[in-house]
């Protein structure tokens, strides 16, 4: 039969679904990591080296330095010179970074359809849940990759595990590749060892479960992650990045001044899909007669508990706890006798209506994309939430003496004007927990703070300029501000002794 006489509605649910979470995944990057990625790609790229020390800032300037996501910053520079990126605001270079992110998130999404359960409608919309979830993790940064190959790793435990499929050998070399792209591979072990222990557990009290691994199949999956532990040796670093994930998770100033690694705050709009997701698995695992995997329940519960610790992991629950609530819902709705089968063939003028819905749908997902992508869209999204003019001053006329700089900045000053060394960025491996400590002492004017300044050698600040920094530095003789980004941006240059 011909392709467009084969446009079933569950195939038309399918393509629908997945331009909906394209134009959900399209969106201006601003993120203020992108750019130190993009300026150590660069780099990389035109020296032809990885690198091994910092030479990016002056505060760190020849420390050791394991830059963990050097592959992902190698494709992200690619892909933004490939479409005409000039580091000017608004330049055409941010389509590469933003099909960067969208078509890693779909290639993920993609994985777990594959993973889940029952008709069309149902995966639709629990994959349309978790993809909101998903979504508020979602940038132009290496993490888009542990994103991807979290969900490959987890769809080959899902076919060793319930299809009998053995691709269980394509575990190492990913693990080798995930190493050389992000330090997020520390995930892929979670999922392993996650899978491990629920099925030594299932093998113990309940082995005559459906799907439970045995032993001798069981067994090769512990060689399998064995192998795998040894494959991440594979990278310029050696076996340094085996312990590359503890020495991050042990930095405390994460937890307690960042963000994406403190618990999430449900009183943010953007975290009510993860609390949705969440109640929903807890919901179907309870209506549904069907017990929870043992491998499920561990897999669930850990990645929930790590989501609640540090909201960069819920993108990982997501991943995991998709599949299992269409198991469970998909097993409570049959019971209820509630399936809703889509039609299998679709002939005359329903066909016609399906094609001429798909061509709508396509026309407005296209729509949507252009103007996100616009270059007066783009421009005015990064000169609002990124100091675009302080870069500029500091790429043509920066004022003498060393930076201070505003953590959340650091990372866009540093492309935006690359011999300005900074005084800290997003690298929180590199900047440990003392130093960051030291850093948020001056920043929010702890005791010390001018002194600090003064033995740094500091003659500049750059900083929000509603910070309690800016408001201390305007009360000091000895500094004179400047306010750019329509007063959002302040830079404090130190008067010379005697003006």
């Amino acid at each position: 039969m011909a392709f467009w006489k084969r446009l079933t509605i569950e195939r038309l649910a399918a393509i629908v679904l997945f331009l909906l979470l394209f134009a959900m995944a399209v969106r201006v990057p601003v993120d203020s990591d992108t750019w130190w990625h993009l300026r150590s790609g660069e780099t990389i790229v035109e020296q032809r080296a990885i690198p091994r020390t910092d030479s990016f800032s002056h505060t760190r300037a020849g420390a050791e330095w394991l830059d963990h996501g050097w592959g992902a910053q190698v494709i992200l520079y690619g892909l933004y010179e490939l479409f005409g990126g000039t580091t000017a605001p608004g330049d055409p270079g941010a389509i590469g970074l933003t099909l960067y992110t969208a078509g890693l998130a779909l290639a993920g999404l993609a994985l777990v359809y594959r993973m889940c359960s029952g008709n069309a409608y149902l995966r639709a919309f629990v994959l349309a849940l978790a993809a909101s979830a998903a979504a508020v993790f979602w940038s132009p940064r290496p993490q888009m990759f542990s994103f991807v190959l979290s969900a490959a790793v987890l769809y080959l435990l899902h076919l060793y595990k319930r299809r009998q499929i053995d691709r269980l050998w394509l575990i190492p070399p990913l693990m080798a590749l995930w190493v050389n792209l992000h330090g997020g591979f520390a995930i892929g072990f979670i999922l392993l060892l996650g899978t491990l222990a629920g099925e030594v557990i299932a093998n113990l009290v309940d082995r005559d479960a459906p799907d439970v691994i045995a032993w001798p199949r069981l067994r090769k999956l512990a060689l399998i992650t064995l192998l795998a532990l040894a494959a991440v040796a594979l990278n310029p670093y050696g076996v340094r990045m085996l312990a590359y994930p503890f020495q991050t998770v042990g930095i405390g100033v994460l937890q307690d001044f960042i963000q994406e690694w403190g618990s999430p705050d449900f009183h943010q709009i953007e975290t009510w899909p993860f609390a949705a997701l969440l109640l929903a698995v807890l919901a179907a695992a309870a209506l549904s007669t069907r017990r929870m995997d043992w491998s499920d329940l561990v897999l669930v519960t850990g990645t929930a508990l790590m989501s609640l610790m540090a909201g960069r992991n819920i993108a990982l629950f997501a991943v995991v706890a998709a599949p299992v609530l269409t198991r469970h819902a998909d097993h409570w709705l049959t019971e209820q006798g509630w399936q809703l089968q889509p039609t299998r063939e679709v002939r005359g003028p329903l066909l016609l209506l399906n094609w001429l819905l798909l061509a709508v749908i396509g026309a407005g997902v296209l729509v949507k994309v252009v103007a996100v992508l616009n270059t007066d869209t783009v421009r005015d999204a990064q000169e609002m939430l990124l100091p675009v003019e302080v870069g500029m001053l500091l790429d043509d006329s920066p004022p003498p003496g060393l930076m201070f700089n505003s953590y959340n900045w650091g990372g866009y000053l540093m492309f935006a004007a690359p011999d300005v060394p900074v005084y800290v960025d997003g690298r929180t491996d590199l900047y440990d927990d003392e130093f960051l400590r030291d850093y948020l002492d001056i920043a929010f004017v702890h005791e010390g703070w001018r002194e600090r300044l003064d033995e740094q050698q500091i003659g500049f600040v750059v900083i929000e300029a509603e910070s309690t920094l800016a408001m201390m530095l305007r009360q000091e003789p000895g500094w004179q501000e400047t306010r750019l980004d329509a007063g959002r941006s302040s830079v404090f240059v130190r008067r010379e002794s005697g003006s």
